[in-house]
């Protein structure tokens, strides 16, 4: 249904239709919650080694769950329109479980304040202050390139003309245009975020902004040179760790075999 319009006038057929409507929400309900234990079991496989089937297999139901989560939305905002009433006003209902967890305290506030008129539509009298009902939304403001300029200022003196200048400050890549916050934000989008450069290219050309790949590739090569220090040094600590793991494993293995082959010649003594 779409429309109040196309709701038929029988009381009875309308009751069937909201108990078909409320049995295929449950229906969906429980599809959603078994696609969302699968989804967890499947990742609890996962943890610990490296299966591309399995990843496959959770993007799948990670897919999957999505559409039945928009569908469900499809289903209240026509459920909210049957009912004469807008669409926004169903979302109080949908998202009624997810409003219980109070928003995290960390992340700053900004206050848009509605203001009645001060005098009574009714009477015109001065209005007195009732209270206030506050509800909150989490937004998020995109990310916003900008250019930081770096001012170094010279300073000579009259008696000796000795010039002065602060020294440039210490940069990542030297004589680069990249910021330090460019240079993790691509790594981070790369790597953590699975954007190739290209893309993240086409997305800094919607903000007006042109960002070679071949620019930034460099910058990836040049920041993981420098990061060679830090990875080596994970890198021996992995690998230290694999071996005292390894090492008592054998360990253990060895003991249980020298056992096995003193029992084997006591009892051939025997």
């Amino acid at each position: 249904m779409s429309s109040g319009a196309d709701l038929p006038d029988d009381v009875e057929l309308l009751k069937a239709l909201l108990v078909e409507a409320r049995s295929l929400l449950a229906e969906r309900d429980v599809e959603i919650e078994q696609l969302k234990a699968q989804i967890d079991k499947l990742r609890r496989m996962h943890f610990g080694r490296k299966s591309e089937q399995l990843q496959r297999q959770i993007e799948t139901l990670e897919t999957q769950l999505e559409d039945l989560a928009a569908g469900r939305g499809v289903v209240d905002v026509q459920r909210a329109q049957a009912r004469g009433a807008n669409a926004s006003t169903s979302n109080a209902t949908t998202d009624e479980a997810a409003s219980k967890q109070a928003l995290p305290v960390h992340l700053p506030r900004e206050d848009h304040v509605l203001e009645p008129e001060s005098n009574c539509p009714d009477c015109g009298q001065p209005m007195q202050v009732l209270g206030e009902d506050v509800s909150e939304q989490l937004a998020r403001v995109t990310a916003a390139f900008k250019v930081i300029r770096t001012i170094r200022r010279k300073l000579v003196c009259p008696c000796c003309s000795t010039i002065t200048q602060p020294p440039m400050p210490g940069l990542p890549i030297g004589r680069s245009i990249a910021h330090p916050s460019l240079l993790a934000d691509i790594l981070v989008s790369k790597y953590a975020d699975h954007q190739p450069l290209y893309r993240q290219s086409t997305i800094a050309a919607r903000d007006g902004v042109t960002l070679d790949r071949a620019s930034m590739g460099r910058w990836v090569g040049q920041c993981e040179a420098l990061c060679a220090p830090l990875t080596e040094a994970l890198r021996r600590y992995t690998v230290s760790a694999a071996k005292l793991h390894a090492d008592d494993t054998l360990w253990r293995d060895s003991l249980d075999e020298r056992r096995a082959t003193n029992r084997m010649r006591m009892s051939r003594r025997a």
